[in-house]
């Protein structure tokens, strides 16, 4: 997207949250129906705000875009630079966590492992192990989880494995992930072409996967370190990141703390629903560890390895809509919208945009800042523009923000 697009699009957004009568709990407008580009029929449903607004080039130049990762400052930015991935004593950043890592993992590329989230497939194996959570509804009213990991080499079971959605194909290519998975929709399946993919359901499956015998199918599918790593090899994957991925995120410097206090439209974030519908998800941060702790169906969320959580939390919200006259929901990942970012029980509202098809998406504040997350894990949610007003993001004492 052009400098001048986007300025116009973060015009639109901070109208958008300025107008808001409740940061996390604002109704969503009624609007024009919108395409969802490159994914075939489907029904989408929009906002009144138009946030690829064509503004008047003078409004336009009233907000100054920063591009961070091209500036050259005379002093170390807050975040680290791409060139700085390399440590003195052997290890690398890690691209999924900003932590260093061994160069054997780290230089490794991760793989993107589909998970449930059906009651009778918990707990998830491996998933405290992921350096990045991607979490989106499917149908049903039910989520899936897209476990980013690079470190799996010694894991005995990870899933259980489902089938993929189209949408986290782009998200796997965003981290440049073997992306892993048993089966898929028939609106995905084209799209498996552009992305290195282990199917459960191809000939590879049975050195992939293997059946457990204290879940129901379709539960019981599991994978481990061994066996994607076989996977892998034979079907002649690249093991490195290609030569021009560059990372996804901007992450804080050793022993420095991101703080959102000097933010545009920050607002206190002890907890956040996300309005999920089945799962009613929440995250509560807790100060003592500087994490924010996942719950859900009313619980505490686990994994095999002890409760989920994560430092960074991000709300994304793109238009949805479902394919022909099916209950299949697409997310459209390539048309800007708005979303939240929380981190160190601080939340600001932000704007993302996707680089290309298959590029990564970034996240800027109301100033044109790219977002710096805290070195750990990070947890995305996925959500629907007409589910906004299902969002609540409060402060320790309960009270919602923005009001």
């Amino acid at each position: 997207m052009s400098g001048g697009r986007r300025r116009g699009w973060l015009l639109a957004a901070a109208a958008l949250f300025a107008g808001a009568s409740l940061w996390g709990c604002a109704q969503p407008a009624d609007g024009p129906a919108r395409t969802l580009p490159q994914e075939g029929s489907v029904s989408m449903e929009g906002r009144e705000e138009d946030l690829s607004l064509d503004s008047e080039e003078t409004e336009r130049e009233a907000l100054e875009i920063f591009s961070d990762r091209e500036e050259a400052a005379e002093e170390l930015p807050e975040y680290y630079l791409p060139q700085e991935r390399q440590a003195p004593d052997g290890r690398v950043r890690s691209f999924l966590t900003g932590q260093l890592v061994e160069a054997s993992v780290g230089n490794r590329r991760p793989v993107a492992v589909m998970m449930s989230n059906d009651r009778a497939a918990l707990p998830q194996y491996g998933i405290n192990r992921a350096g990045v959570v991607y979490e989106a509804p499917v149908e049903g009213g039910m989520n899936r989880f897209m476990a980013i990991m690079e470190d799996y080499d010694g894991l005995g079971r990870i899933g259980s494995v489902r089938s993929c959605r189209t949408y986290y194909i782009y998200f796997a290519r965003e981290f440049d992930a073997v992306y892993a998975h048993y089966g898929q929709s028939t609106f995905a399946k084209p799209y498996l072409d552009s992305v290195d993919n282990i199917n459960g359901l191809e000939s590879i499956g049975t050195t992939a996967y293997y059946r457990s015998s204290d879940k129901k199918s379709p539960h019981n599918a599991y994978t481990d370190g061994e066996r994607l790593n076989r996977a892998i090899a034979s079907l002649g994957y690249s093991r490195e990141y290609d030569p021009s991925y560059g990372g996804h995120y901007l992450f804080a410097r050793d022993g420095a703390e991101i703080s959102l206090e000097d933010r545009p439209g920050v607002m206190e974030a002890a907890s956040a629903q996300t309005g999920y519908t089945l799962n009613q998800a929440y995250f509560v941060y807790s100060a003592e560890d500087g994490l924010y702790h996942r719950y859900q169906y009313g619980d505490v969320h686990r994994g095999d390895e002890g409760p989920v959580t994560a430092r960074n939390v991000i709300f994304q919200f793109c238009q949805s809509g479902c394919y022909a006259s099916t209950e299949y929901l697409a997310f459209n990942v390539h048309t800007p919208e708005f979303g939240y970012f929380m981190t160190g029980g601080k939340a600001i509202p932000i704007g993302w945009e996707k680089e290309g098809e298959f590029g990564p998406t970034r996240y800027y504040d109301l100033n044109g800042r790219e977002v710096v997350l805290n070195q750990g894990q990070t947890w995305v949610c996925i959500l629907s523009t007409r589910d906004y007003d299902k969002l609540c993001i409060m402060d320790k004492d309960g009270v919602q923000q923005g009001k």
